[in-house]
């Protein structure tokens, strides 16, 4: 019989704190103004809720476009979600921020030690005139192949994978937008639309916080996940209601904004496309997130193997042992990571592998001190189109 005693269990999870994962960690970057010593420009900071930014000085009046990102931010994500805030002066123009040798976005992803997953990136000029060229601020095109450099800059150099989405500012009109339906920058997107009529720039936050909440794999366009949550939105000055003929021109062009669905309430994006052909095998964030993230994994699985010893036959090849070790230490971590969480493609149950990795027993690494592997993970496809054909079923009599 045991000792009368009072036992207490200490609760967790009652701060309505969310469970922190990295894969939907961004920084919203926004143009803004410093307040006093509790809110320096280029300088990140970590919140949780929009309180967070609050408690630095930040209000509506002193920084009316950061306060909207974020406001909007935690309305489509839930309190909790870890964000990075990072204000630079208004006057800065994106194609400067995106510089990769000479933009403070550098900086940023460097102080944030890989943990970036993507930057969002909104203006908030003041007083600024602006002739869209091509349907848009022509600084969201000169920025756009910055923004590609940069990420590629992230991914190569810090082994950081990362992808950017930029505002869309100054929308005129559909038909002269410009078509980047054929561009090479599978890191980078374009949005559109706003929850402001007539606005200079888009709902940035929005969009942030429908990837944040998102698993690597899924669409941010997926219906199931429920509408997102401003109750009205706009292409330029019209409602989306009112705007469908310039959403398929604006989609087909290669940029991303809301829509409606017929049959279903509130609003919805259009898919989750990146401005590259979308033929290119990264041309959407989903598979973007996907691939960036067994790049990660894939990266720290090996980091423990490098500079390391490998046991070798006499013809310079590597024993069959290591061999097969080292695939399977690869394999092991992406799908304990990935697969068993659902975002790769593979049956499970079954035992299916959603990564495969093969490295040629005929490599001599002996001389080369080199081993060359293949890496292939096995991603979602996606219900882009859904083909029916209705008819009666009936029986006629001859």
């Amino acid at each position: 019989m045991a000792l009368p005693k009072i036992s207490i269990k200490f609760l967790t999870g009652q701060l309505g704190t969310v469970a922190e994962s990295q894969d939907g960690l961004l920084a919203l970057v926004c143009g803004g103004t410093a307040v006093s010593e509790t809110f320096k420009l280029n300088t990140p900071y970590t919140i949780y809720r929009l309180t967070g930014l609050e408690e630095l000085g930040v209000t509506k009046e002193n920084n009316a476009g950061l306060y909207k990102m974020v406001q909007e931010f935690y309305q489509e994500a839930e309190e909790g979600t870890k964000v990075v805030v990072y204000a630079v002066a208004k006057t800065t123009k994106m194609t400067d921020l995106c510089d990769k040798d000479s933009g403070p976005l550098r900086g940023l992803l460097q102080i944030q030690k890989g943990e970036l997953r993507a930057l969002v990136i909104a203006r908030d000029p003041d007083a600024e005139e602006v002739e869209a060229t091509e349907g848009l601020d022509p600084d969201v095109f000169t920025a756009l192949p910055k923004a590609q450099a940069l990420a590629e800059w992230a991914t190569t150099e810090l082994y950081a994978p990362i992808f950017i989405a930029l505002e869309g500012r100054s929308y005129k009109d559909a038909e002269s937008l410009k078509d980047l339906s054929d561009g090479e920058d599978n890191r980078v997107c374009i949005v559109i639309g706003d929850t402001e009529s007539a606005s200079e720039g888009a709902a940035m936050g929005i969009f942030a916080g429908r990837v944040a909440s998102s698993p690597v794999q899924r669409n941010i366009g997926r219906v199931r996940d429920g509408s997102l949550y401003p109750t009205v939105m706009y292409i330029g000055e019209n409602t989306v209601e009112d705007s469908m003929d310039d959403v398929a021109t604006i989609y087909d062009k290669g940029y991303i904004t809301p829509r409606i669905h017929v049959g279903r309430s509130g609003y919805f994006y259009t898919d989750d496309r990146l401005c590259v052909d979308p033929t290119d095998d990264y041309a959407h964030i989903a598979h973007r997130r996907v691939i960036d993230k067994a790049c990660r994994i894939a990266y720290d699985t090996l980091l423990d193997y490098f500079l390391d010893e490998v046991y070798v036959n006499q013809d310079g090849t590597m024993q069959a042992g290591i061999l097969k070790s080292l695939q399977a230490a690869v394999e092991g971590a992406i799908n304990s990571s990935m697969t068993a969480n659902g975002e790769l493609s593979a049956d499970t149950s079954a035992g299916e592998s959603g990564a495969t990795c093969y490295i040629d027993p005929t490599q001599n690494v002996l001389a080369t001190s080199t081993i060359k592997m293949t890496l292939k993970v096995r991603p979602y496809g996606y219900a882009r189109q859904i083909d029916v054909e209705l008819g009666f079923d009936v029986q006629t009599n001859s």
